[in-house]
């Protein structure tokens, strides 16, 4: 049966490095993370692998060009949408806490998407898909079009991806 997309991105951002040697975070590492689901623009989201590097693998016995694939490549931007203290200044307690991560060039985390038939409110669980997520290192954020909200838009350099991979049981 086919689902709307609305509301099911769930997203997860962890500052230490999953304990698990395949790099792949568990149920409890991701819900324990900083759930920025709220705060990602959905229209200005980049997330998604690229086409990967081509090179020439012909053999002496083809006849015609034989192609192979080889180095991953990624395409990865999101736009936060800043969130601010009724006194004045940054919610770095809540809202705020994604981008307070990622703001400075540099900066290392761990970033995962589940976009399933799940709205985004629901934990995650053991075998959830992670379309995409690991490793990245941030760019310095952009100031975007504030029609509306304030937002920076922050390009991230993919270090450590994994694509359509299930999350692992938690500890029991």
């Amino acid at each position: 049966m086919k689902r709307s997309a609305d509301g099911k991105k769930k997203w997860a951002l962890l500052t230490e490095k999953p304990a698990a040697a395949s790099g792949i975070p568990n149920e409890d590492e991701l819900n324990a993370g900083i759930d920025f689901s709220c705060v990602v623009l959905e229209s200005d989201i980049s997330w998604s692998p690229t086409a990967s590097d081509t090179f020439n693998e012909k053999t002496s016995c083809q006849v015609g060009n034989s192609s192979a694939f080889g180095a991953s490549n990624y395409d990865t931007a999101l736009t936060f949408i800043r969130e601010y203290l009724e006194a004045g200044g940054p919610d770095s307690i809540a809202g705020d806490k994604a981008y307070e991560a990622v703001r400075v060039k540099g900066s290392e985390v761990g970033i995962y998407m589940r976009e399933s038939d799940k709205f985004s409110t629901e934990p995650w669980e053991a075998g959830d898909i992670i379309d995409l997520g690991g490793k990245v290192r941030s760019d310095n954020p952009a100031r975007v079009n504030n029609d509306g909200d304030i937002k920076r838009r922050v390009p991230f350099a993919a270090q450590d991806m994994i694509v359509e991979k299930a999350v692992l049981a938690g500890t029991p």
